[in-house]
């Protein structure tokens, strides 16, 4: 039934991912507590190879297509190291309810965020206003990079769900290419946490495996999704995802 049951819901997630470039992990970690029975903790791990093995093919897909923005999503992901490492130290110290909390907080404001956005129209890129528009861009790379490889190493998620708004927000890439870019974003933060979760954590490969492999056969199938469906629609879809797992995660912690 184990088994069965992190298929069924590793295909839910990878569609997820495939299709908005970010959610995948937040369904992943409170799946693997509250329908497999992973510890918090070793949810946040098996999140990351879960998550990193599929976005890493689900970002093969979204090159093609060239909706990848490279050095954005490289310098995002390099400007997080040192910070993932942080958050990876903060995770072994803090009570499991909390860590959850955490996370639902966040998938909150990513909510709000993106609703806001969604409402005002589709995000398009903006020509640099002045000379020194160049720096700015660079600044909230690196301030972006940081909070999500933070967030990586201290919930174990991609950060999908904080760099796609980002992207849209504050770089002003349209959807398809901040979900392209996203998930470059997320194979690297994944590995890189992993890297610092080595030999401190244990690996529940009897869940992961079956996981990961309907998670990527899923992926596959939301790139066709992200093809038929508008940026806005995208947009507010990610949001109610958002908001319907963060309302479910906190009504849990609660009743811990």
């Amino acid at each position: 039934m184990t088994l069965l049951l992190a298929a069924v819901l590793g295909l839910l997630i990878g569609l997820t991912l495939g299709a908005l470039g970010g959610g995948g992990s937040i369904l992943t970690v409170p799946a693997l507590v509250y329908a497999v029975g992973e510890s918090a903790r070793s949810a946040t791990t098996a999140s990351l190879v879960i998550v990193g093995v599929t976005a890493a093919v689900a970002v093969v897909t979204q090159a093609r297509a060239g909706r990848v923005r490279w050095r954005a999503g490289l310098a995002l992901s390099a400007a997080g190291v040192a910070a993932s490492f942080a958050g990876t130290a903060l995770n072994a110290r803090v009570d499991p309810n909390l860590l959850l909390g955490c996370f639902a907080g966040l998938m909150l404001l990513a909510a709000a965020a993106m609703l806001a956005k969604s409402r005002s129209g589709s995000a398009e890129p903006e020509e640099p206003r002045a000379d020194h528009s160049r720096t700015e861009v660079a600044v909230r790379v690196v301030a972006v990079g940081l909070a999500v490889g933070f967030l990586t190493g201290f919930l174990g998620v991609g950060g999908g769900f904080i760099v796609v708004p980002a992207l849209v927000l504050t770089l002003r890439y349209p959807m398809p290419d901040a979900v392209g870019t996203s998930l470059l974003v997320i194979t690297l933060n994944s590995v890189v946490a992993l890297v610092a979760r080595a030999g401190s954590s244990a690996f529940h490969w009897a869940v992961i495996v079956p996981f990961t492999i309907a998670a990527v056969a899923g992926s596959l199938g939301g790139h066709g999704v992200a093809r038929r469906v508008s940026a806005e629609q995208l947009t507010r879809a990610f949001a109610g995802l958002l908001l319907a797992v963060a309302a479910y995660v906190l009504a849990r912690v609660a009743l811990a």
